[in-house]
This record gives structure tokens, sequence and C-alpha cells, in this order.
């Protein structure tokens, strides 16, 4: 277990419950195993999260707060958009069922609704005339692409799907391009 900080906060909730998603998936993360995983009773958590879909919110807040800057192998910044949208879409991908996790906590609107924000500042900085209605489009796309490609990741892991589960992340990155350049033709 990756515990960001010691005992049983909510940070260390959050981080025991990105390593059960990791091992398990979200199907399995339930507030029993989590709590078995931490060595308490499940009536612990609920100090910390009103109910399963509170602690979802927080595990989608980190997974975008997880998100790194980052530029093309390296390259120059394409800009502020762009290196976003990339950056979020690794923090999706870095996860097992992040896509998911985020999505179902978006369509609900639960959390902090930091993936949009990530996505509008990037806009404001670009100098968008609408970075709040730019922002929610690229959002579903980003969302949508990373749930499709986890979701090809995992039946390539159980022969579902003709392709290597390590390779299907890399083998849609240019559909993202392409789909990030019809977006916001400007910055891609």
């Amino acid at each position: 277990m990756s515990m960001r900080r010691s005992g049983h906060d909510l940070d260390g909730i959050v981080d025991a419950a990105l390593d059960l998603l990791d091992e398990f998936g979200l199907p399995d993360l339930s507030m029993r195993r989590l709590a078995g995983h931490l060595g308490v009773q499940p009536s612990a958590l609920y100090w910390h999260v009103a109910n399963k879909q509170s602690l979802l919110a927080a595990v989608a807040d980190r997974i975008v707060e997880d998100a790194e800057p980052l530029t093309a192998a390296g390259a120059a910044s394409r800009s502020p958009v762009a290196d976003t949208a990339w950056a979020l879409r690794a923090a999706l991908l870095r996860r097992r069922d992040g896509a998911e996790v985020v999505v179902s906590t978006a369509a609900l609107s639960l959390g902090s609704g930091a993936l949009e924000a990530r996505l509008r500042d990037a806009y404001e900085e670009e100098g968008s005339t609408d970075p709040a209605r730019e922002a929610t489009v690229l959002a579903q796309f980003l969302l949508g692409h990373a749930y499709l490609v986890q979701q090809r990741m995992q039946a390539a892991s159980i022969g579902a799907y003709a392709a290597d589960p390590a390779q299907v992340a890399e083998s849609t990155r240019a559909d993202f391009a392409a789909g990030l350049g019809a977006l916001a033709p400007r910055v891609s």
C-alpha cells in the first residue's frame, strides 16, 4: 500500500482505494474490501466518507490531481490545452478503471470537477472566448476516449480484443491526437 500519510485519514483511505482499484478493478472495490485492507471495520470508513460514491469522488479527484504536466515524447510544449489534455489522458489510463471512476463521478456531479477545471484553466491561458464550454466538450471527448481505451485493454487481457493489452493505449494515441485536433484545432 502506498500511503501518503500514516493513519486512517481521508488521504490514506484514498491511497488504499487506489491500491485496490489497481489490483482488483472497480467492480471489486467495495467498502468491506477496503476496510479489510486497512484493518478496520467498514463502519470506521464512514467517519471519512458518507458512502461509496463519496469515496469514488475522492478517488476520481486524486486520479485527476496526479496528472503530471507533460509533452509528447519530451517535445516542446504544444499548448497549455494540448499538454493538459495529454497529461489527463495519461493519468486516466495509469489507473485500472481510472476513466470509469472519473466518468461516473462526473456524470453524477460528484467530486471537485477538477478535470474540467484544469481544461478550463488551460483554455483561459490560450485566450479562449468561451473556456467553460470548450473545456466541457473536450472533457467529454477525453473521458469517452480513455474509457474506450481501458475497455479495449481489459478485453485484450482476456483475449476478447485482438491486441496486446500493453499496446492498446499507444496504438490509440493517433486517434486521441486527431480528436484533440478536431476539437481544439488551434492548440493541437
